[in-house]
């Protein structure tokens, strides 16, 4: 069954007109008043719904039934980006948001070949967004992953405490222990947020400040990883212990 997020208010019986991106979507897929969708909005669970009406532009749905279904990772697991190329970077988004990211943060570094500021820095995030939630709609996810506004890694830093108790930075240098280890001594259910370079990784003094803010250094392995694989590595890590 098709399925459309939907982030408005989702109650059984209500009559509703879809949001523009899903009524779009609906028109693309030729779907035709009668047929049954899915529907949900990131609080829970998902609405079964059937169309009623097609406009031009418009949708109207009415609200069937609810089921409380979630397919979420039992840890939540946030990644803070060194922003790769853009092509890679859209496609580490979709795959994050696959795999079950509870939250994205694009960070500019020193070793970031995307920059981007004001108008464009907004306009990326929108787009990243957009898929996420597409990920989501196909994947059977329930809850979208916020993708946060671009920021510089060392203005980050002093926030970033703030996203979960257990904070690691990918890193090969000397002192890193394997992620395996770190998430085996700490808790199963407790949120993990992983700092991961772009291209060329983080500056050495890059990596000591993530250290010194609290991160704790850790690798996957004695290979080098491309940026995008070395972010999905450690998200699949997390969620499978």
């Amino acid at each position: 069954m098709p399925r459309f997020h939907c982030p408005v208010p989702l109650a059984i019986g209500a009559e509703l007109e879809l949001p523009a991106a899903a009524a779009r979507h609906v028109q693309v897929l030729r779907l035709q008043p009668g047929d049954a969708i899915t529907l949900f909005n990131g609080d829970g669970g998902e609405h079964s719904a059937t169309i009623l009406r097609m406009g031009r532009s418009e949708v109207t749905v009415r609200v069937d039934s609810h089921l409380a279904v979630e397919r979420e990772a039992g840890r939540r697991v946030h990644l803070a980006l060194g922003m790769p190329a853009n092509e890679r970077m859209d496609w580490l988004v979709e795959k994050a948001a696959e795999l079950g990211v509870a939250g994205i943060q694009p960070l500019h570094t020193a070793h970031s070949v995307l920059r981007l500021s004001g108008e464009r820095a907004t306009k990326k995030q929108g787009h990243w967004q957009s898929v996420a939630i597409a990920a989501c709609e196909q994947c059977g996810g329930n809850r979208v992953p916020e993708v946060q506004p671009v920021r510089d890694l060392a203005a980050w830093l002093g926030t970033s405490g703030a996203v979960a108790p257990l904070r690691c930075v990918l890193s090969l240098a000397e002192g890193s222990q394997p992620l395996a280890l770190v998430l085996a001594n700490a808790p199963a259910d407790a949120p993990v947020l992983f700092l991961s370079g772009p291209e060329g990784g983080l500056s050495p003094s890059e990596d000591a400040a993530a250290r010194a803010a609290g991160f704790a250094p850790v690798t996957l392995g004695a290979r080098v990883l491309r940026a995008e694989t070395a972010a999905l590595a450690a998200l699949v890590l997390a969620i499978s212990l």
